[in-house]
Formats: C-alpha cells, structure tokens, sequence
C-alpha cells in the first residue's frame, strides 16, 4: 500500500525535491540559533569582540531571511504538492467509478461514495504534504542536535536522547487506537453524507407527507452517531497531545536541574547550559511534529486505504482483447439461451431466454412486475453481463464488440428522466458533445420542444434546476427524447417512457416518439396497453419466460394472458 501511495509523487517528484531542499535549510537555521547563542555566551560578550558581534548579528539575520523564504516556500510549494496529488488521486477514483457496472451502485450509497472522493481525499492530501517533510525535518534536527549536543557534553546527551525509546513506545502504543478511531469517524460521516443527500433529494417527498420531524429524527441520529465517534476520536488525540506535553516538560525540568549540577561540578558552562535548553525545545520541535505525522499518517493512510478499497474494485464488465468497433449497424437482436440473476444467482430473472428481433421492427415487452422486461433491455448494452447464452447483434456477440461502441449505438428513454444541473442546452447536448447549436435546435424541434424553449426569456440557456426540477415531466421528456435524436441511435430502448403522464400529453410524447422510432429497432416497455397496439410484436413475459408472443390482433384474438390484461386496462378507461 506504501508503494501505491509514494507513486503519486512520481509526477511531481521535482516540486517535492524542491519542498525537501528547503525543509533541510528551516531545520539547519534552526540547529545554527543555539551554537550562536552559546558562543555569544562564552566567547564574544565576555571578550568584548564587537567585531563579531556585529558579524554574526549580520550572519543570524541572513539566515533569518532565508528561514522566512523557505518557510514561505515549504508552506505554499509543499501544500501545493499535496493539492496536485489529491487531484491526481480524485480524478483516477472518478475515471474508475465511471468502469465499475450498475451492480455497484446498486449495492453502495450515493453520499458514502461521494465521503470518499470528498472527504477521504482532504485528509490524503495533508499527509502527502506534510508526512515526509515532518518526517525528514525531524530525523535532521534529532540527528543535528545529538552530533551538536554531544561534543558539548556527553552525559547530559544521552540522558537527554534515552527520553526517545519512552516517547516512541508512547507514540506506537497509541497507534492502533488512534487509526480505529479515525476510521469509525470515516464510516460515520459517510452515513451522515448519505441521509444528508437522501434527505435533500426527496425534500419534496418529504414535505408532501409532512415528515420534516421524521427527517430530521433520522437525521439527528446519524448526526449524533458522528459525534460520538468524533468525541472518540479527539480523546485518543488529547491523551497523545497531553503525554507529549508531560513529557517535553519533564525533559526541560531534567536538562536545567542536571545542567544546573554540572555547572556546579565545573563540568560545563552556563553558555553550555543555555544551548542546552534551547536544544531542547529545539529537541521537541521534531518529537512534536513526529507526533503530528502519527496522527496525519493514520488519518491518511486510513482514508488511503478507503481509497485503495474503490481502486482495486475490478469492473466485471470490460472489453474482450480483441473486441471490434462497430460502424454500420442494422440492428437485428438475437438472445440465445440467456440467462441472468441477480446477487450472485440467488435471484433469477431470466432463464435459458430466446428471442429474435429483425432490424427496423418494434418490439413491445409486456407482462407482471418482475417479469425481467427492463432487466433485457439492460443486458443489450451490457449493464449486467448475463451468466449464459448470449446475445447477438447484427449477428456478432456483443461481449466481442467494444463497450463504448455498442452503446454509442443504443438510445434509452427511462420513465424517470434524469436531467444534469444545468441549462436545456447542456441536456440536450448530452447526447452528441461535439454537436453545433443548429444541431441542438433541429433535435429539439423533432422532440417538439422547441417552441415551448424560445418561449423563455433565456431560450436554450434557461437554467432547470437540480435534476430539471423546475420543468414540468412531459418538458423533462421531451428534452430527454431531443437529446436522444442527437445521439441518433440505430437501436431504441422505450423503457415505460410516457407512463408516469398524464393522457393528454403522454399522446403528445407518443408522437415524439414514434417518429423517434421510425428505421430503427425498436424495444418498448409498456405498462398502458394501448400506446403499443401498432407494434410490430408484442412478447408477453411472465416469471417462466415468453408467454405469449405476436402482433396486437393475433394476441386478442388467442384470448390469452395478454388479451385479459388489454380487456382490464380497457375497461378502467371506459370507467375513467
């Protein structure tokens, strides 16, 4: 894992040089202040050199100078190292979430996937900062100080340096704690995180129902489990600030009353003794920041290790090594023997499934809730990977096509429209990037949209909303449909596309659609009965499979299952 960290550096591994070099000059400025002080002490005041006062003033203030740059540099350069690599790590997540398949999200939370790209990656980056320049600055100050210490007096340094194996012991027995405490905090916020987004989004489901005192329970709880662990957390971290400080106080208290003996002894100097005392807060600088890279290492590495968690997730669905591109399709589908299931085969939805689509044809899907109409239409552009059979297009398998090409040449309507943040013409744009404003204007004119668009004083610039909330669900449609005679598919998939509206403007999409529809294959999810009638074939799925299979007036005919679902919806209309 400590090898996958340190290959972030590698891109920025000349910023990080940089932020090294002048790490070593703070710390040598520093190790120079006490060897200055102690030799005004001993040799130039008690002289009267005033020569050499006035040089090493001048020499001191240089160096000042150059601590003062160097600061500026570790603290705006380094941080900098560190926002580069969360960057670096931030988007290689993203790029690997966009590989993972529908069955990941499926089984994961919105917000505890949006805690690790956001919060996890914060705390990465401190660390990437701040770790190994802690970290070399206090082995060159530990390592300064004993070489400086000891030819001053021997004794009085190693009593000084036998304090370390005690503050080690003390930092690692504390080690575990903290790291469990800081992943439970991880873990705590990443449900905050989801009820916060979960809450958010269905605010309106909420106040319809009038469960603001519901939400807000819900969320107090996840709220004051978050703080519980944060109080958890802050503890473990004020037992190892608290025994830091014991313990640098107790040092300052055995290097003035030892020191102070060996003044008395004639064995060193007061001059000696001064340095000495400044080495020691100079001393505990390192100790400190020891104890502050312990405790960004376990925030980092823990959120690191959620990080790695995601990365090292393999996408069950990826290209075959000689997958092909796909160029003219016609759209002739085939499913042979296919079989799929959910959870690992502990819910099947299809079995041993044959079906044959020609190209050009409408193909309506009918049936029971949990019949695996929408689960087919997902296993064309490979959403889920079937476990047997397999599914042909055009006749070649689709699992030996690349990914992006076979779904370059599928459009989907669902029954939930969903609409980026942002204005009509960035939705709509969606379906061609590259694609030319009179492009925009034609696919909107063909979705009929287009008069209700010019009508708004920004036109195609109008803002909608977080997920098209301010448009109306046959205008969320519409843009929907628009965007999908951009991509101009050879292959549709009308997943229930018009049953969430109402009759009148559900006749009005259905136009849009149909023309949609026109010379390319069409599959049709229907729950109104009557909006498929000219379909070419209606298949009739139940949980055993195609139950019945045929055009509208062959099936009414056949007085089956299909002809009794008709009938009942029929007869509701007649009521209506």
């Amino acid at each position: 894992m400590l090898r996958r960290f340190i290959s972030y550096y590698k891109p920025h591994k000349r910023l990080f040089f940089i932020d090294m070099f002048f790490a070593l000059l703070i710390s040598i400025s520093d190790l120079v202040f006490p060897v200055f002080t102690r030799k005004m002490i001993n040799e130039i005041i008690p002289e009267g050199r005033m020569d050499l006062l006035v040089r090493w003033t001048i020499i001191m203030t240089i160096l000042f100078v150059l601590r003062y740059i160097s600061n500026y540099i570790v603290s705006y350069w380094g941080h900098l190292l560190g926002v580069r690599i969360e960057h670096d790590m931030r988007r290689d997540i993203f790029t690997h979430l966009q590989s993972l398949p529908f069955s990941y999200y499926d089984n994961n939370k919105t917000g505890h996937i949006m805690s690790r790209i956001v919060n996890d990656l914060r705390d990465i980056t401190e660390l990437a900062h701040h770790g190994p320049e802690d970290l070399f600055i206090s082995l060159v100050m530990l390592l300064g100080s004993f070489i400086v210490l000891i030819r001053i007096e021997w004794k009085l340094t190693l009593v000084l340096f036998s304090a370390i194996p005690i503050i080690i012991w003390f930092v690692i027995s504390k080690r575990n704690r903290m790291s469990n405490s800081f992943r439970e905090v991880r873990k705590k916020i990443a449900n905050v995180n989801s009820q916060l987004e979960n809450s958010i989004s269905g605010v309106r489901v909420a106040k319809s129902f009038t469960n603001e005192d519901y939400e807000i329970e819900k969320f107090n709880e996840g709220n004051l489990s978050f703080s519980n662990a944060r109080k958890e957390s802050y503890k473990v971290m004020a037992e190892f600030a608290s025994g830091i400080g014991i313990m640098s106080s107790i040092l300052n208290l055995l290097v003035i009353s030892l020191g102070g003996y060996f003044v008395y002894k004639d064995i060193i100097n007061i001059g000696d003794l001064f340095s000495f005392t400044l080495y020691v807060n100079f001393f505990m600088q390192p100790i400190r920041r020891l104890s502050e890279f312990s405790q960004q290492l376990q925030d980092g590495m823990t959120g690191f290790e959620r990080f790695i968690e995601i990365m090292d997730i393999e996408p069950d669905i990826i290209d075959r090594e000689n997958a092909m591109e796909l160029k003219d399709v016609k759209g002739d589908i085939e499913f042979n023997n296919v079989s799929f299931s959910y959870n690992n085969g502990k819910n099947t939805v299809l079995s041993n499934m044959n079906l044959s689509i020609d190209a050009g044809k409408t193909v309506a899907l009918v049936g029971p809730s949990g019949a695996g109409k929408t689960t087919l239409c997902h296993l064309i552009p490979r959403f889920y990977e079937i476990e047997e059979g397999e599914i042909l297009l055009d006749n070649i398998d689709i699992r030996d096509i690349k990914i992006k090409d076979l779904r370059k040449k599928i459009g989907l309507v669902q029954q939930d429209v969903f609409l980026f943040t942002g204005t009509i013409r960035d939705n709509i744009i969606y379906g061609d990037p590259e694609a030319n404003d009179e492009d925009v204007i034609e696919a909107a004119k063909k979705a009929s949209i287009h008069d209700f668009i010019i009508s708004l004083p920004e036109g195609y610039d109008t803002f909608i909303g977080e997920k098209g909330v301010k448009l109306s669900g046959g205008q969320k449609q519409r843009i929907s449909i628009a965007r999908l005679f951009l991509k101009n598919p050879p292959i549709l998939v009308l997943d229930e596309a018009t049953s969430a509206l109402d009759n009148e403007t559900e006749i009005m999409i259905q136009k849009s659609l149909e023309d949609l529809s026109k010379g390319r294959t069409t599959l049709v999810i229907a729950h109104r009965l009557s909006t498929i009638k000219n379909a070419d074939e209606i298949l009739v799925l139940t949980a055993d499979g195609i139950a019945e299979q045929g055009s509208h007036e062959n099936l009414i005919e056949k007085d089956g299952l299909y002809a009794k679902l008709y009938k009942s919806q029929f007869k509701d209309l007649m009521q209506e």
